[in-house]
């Protein structure tokens, strides 16, 4: 199965032309923080066919943070339905900004993968002061959390990410009345 891509450029011109429905599937809170304009939310947990919004003839683009998420979601639209044609955002919204196109920006929340990276540091560091001035078996700690990556990195499954997606801060999406959430 082979995913379309587009590059940020090709989008815009879609969009400026009413060509493209654009679909972000990162969590309320991320899509909150920053999103392109008249992206419509549907977390990756949600993504199905019958979630999308409504393309009519339109090309359907999908994305994330990096594209790696929404490269997810094609795959699983796709499995759903190999005939539909859907797009995949290349380098998702980070490509999308390093192309000097515009994002409504909230300014003040990390992304979720910054979020991950930042638990980990501090249980890795937690683990290790606590096994060198409580007890060794605090490494375990460590361990546990190295485990994880090495989990993460070889399944693309991040039980971390899962997680922290739930944490209240990352469902509140007060003060975006312009957030376009699909249900």
């Amino acid at each position: 199965m082979i995913i379309k891509t587009v590059d940020a450029a090709t989008l815009k011109r879609w969009m400026d032309s009413g060509e493209a429905v654009v679909v972000d599937v990162r969590e309320p809170a991320e899509y909150a923080a920053e999103n392109i304009e008249g992206a419509n939310l549907l977390p990756l947990g949600v993504v199905s066919k019958n979630a999308l919004p409504q393309v009519h003839d339109k090309k359907l683009v999908i994305h994330c943070r990096t594209g790696k998420r929404s490269s997810n979601a094609c795959e699983k639209l796709l499995a759903e339905d190999p005939n539909l044609e859907v797009y995949n955002l290349e380098g998702g919204i980070s490509a999308w900004r390093a192309a000097g196109l515009q994002v409504v920006s909230s300014g003040n929340f990390l992304p979720l993968d910054q979020q991950v990276q930042l638990t980990i540091g501090l249980g890795v560091l937690a683990g290790s002061l606590l096994a060198y001035f409580v007890s060794p078996l605090f490494f375990l700690l460590t361990g546990f959390f190295g485990a994880g990556l090495i989990f993460a990195g070889l399944s693309g499954f991040c039980g971390l990410a899962m997680v922290m997606a739930k944490m209240p801060w990352n469902q509140s999406v007060k003060g975006t009345s312009s957030c376009r959430a699909v249900k």
